[in-house]
């Protein structure tokens, strides 16, 4: 029996590709990357399950971190490097394939529908960067597009293949009822990295702190984020579940800020410390919490395994709030 590696998101594109060429007798495993930006979505096992084929998660790595900070394709609007994001994928891809005896590549990219990595010349350019050429099949729009090796050896039947060019959703609903995938999940609000302010947030860990540490982007798309010096930044939590995960995480080198005597947000202070940035810090937490404050609020500092409780009374302005938000 023929196998194959599928790119599975966990959308309707890659769960039509991978039971358009399941139902030619093909073996498949489904792969789902997981990146510190939260782009990829987490119910690609679900769908794995559903489908009737094996799945792997790969996680992405400090070595992702270097694609996004200096793309050989360049980036879309955001700090979106799509082209270089897909060749890093099938490349991990492909490790994959070596692993299990697979011979091709299944992926749910339609031609034209999105303009930063599936246009036929940004195809061309990723299996020629990953060394792929012809053992990528896109199901959904091979029909435009050359041979590829899995048809010429007949592994793939090319009849029973689609067309499908462009951004409507129109053939592939009808696609997802014929192939019996029920409930069909709406289309993905996209990656975070094309976001301008989400971008303006990845840029300022890559202008003013050590871009290897992973957990620094793990934490963009939660909280407040502020600059209060070249090397010092403070993440302020927005509810009870972002406090929690701030108190879980607390890098080492960090210092956690907790409120004690008041309703308030837990914040994250990374950087070079001095008592003049723990005290804007402080008041910076005053801002966001529940009124009416205490006379002097205890706010208490975790530095590794040692404490100790800091006294602040007045909330920060909005003027000086606004000054160092970095979003």
């Amino acid at each position: 029996m023929a196998k194959a590696v599928a790119l599975l998101s966990g959308g309707l594109d890659s769960q039509l590709a991978i039971a358009i060429v399941k139902a030619q007798g093909v073996e498949i495993e489904a792969v789902n990357f997981q990146t510190m930006f939260g782009c990829c979505k987490d119910d690609a096992r679900q769908a794995a399950h559903a489908l009737g084929v094996g799945f792997t998660l790969l996680k992405a790595g400090a070595d992702y971190i270097e694609v996004i900070k200096n793309p050989k394709f360049g980036y879309g609007r955001g700090i979106n490097p799509c082209v270089d994001c897909r060749i890093y994928m099938f490349r991990r891809a492909q490790e994959l394939m070596d692993h299990t005896g697979a011979t091709f590549m299944i992926t749910g990219e339609v031609l034209g529908q999105r303009p930063m990595s599936q246009k036929m010349k940004d195809f061309k350019a990723i299996e020629k960067d990953t060394g792929l050429e012809g053992r990528i099949l896109r199901p959904l729009s091979a029909h435009q597009m050359p041979l590829t090796i899995p048809e010429q050896e007949g592994v793939i039947d090319r009849a029973k293949l689609y067309g499908i060019v462009g951004r409507s959703r129109q053939k592939l609903l009808k696609l997802a009822k014929e192939y019996g995938i029920d409930n069909p999940p709406d289309p993905s609000a996209g990656c975070a990295l094309t976001s301008p302010e989400f971008a303006k947030k990845v840029q300022d860990i890559f202008d003013h702190h050590d871009s290897r540490e992973t957990w620094q982007f793990e934490i963009l798309r939660m909280g407040r984020h502020f600059r209060l010096g070249p090397k010092t930044k403070v993440v302020i939590a927005r509810n009870h579940d972002q406090n929690v995960y701030l108190e879980h995480l607390h890098p080492e080198g960090t210092v956690l800020m907790s409120a004690l005597n008041f309703g308030g947000p837990t914040a994250l202070f990374i950087g070079a410390e001095s008592p003049d940035r723990i005290a804007q810090a402080s008041a910076m937490m005053l801002r966001y919490a529940q009124k009416p404050l205490p006379e002097t609020c205890d706010i208490e500092l975790h530095r590794g395994e040692s404490a100790e409780v800091y006294q602040a009374a007045l909330p920060a302005e909005e003027a000086f709030i606004e000054g160092v938000r970095i979003v």
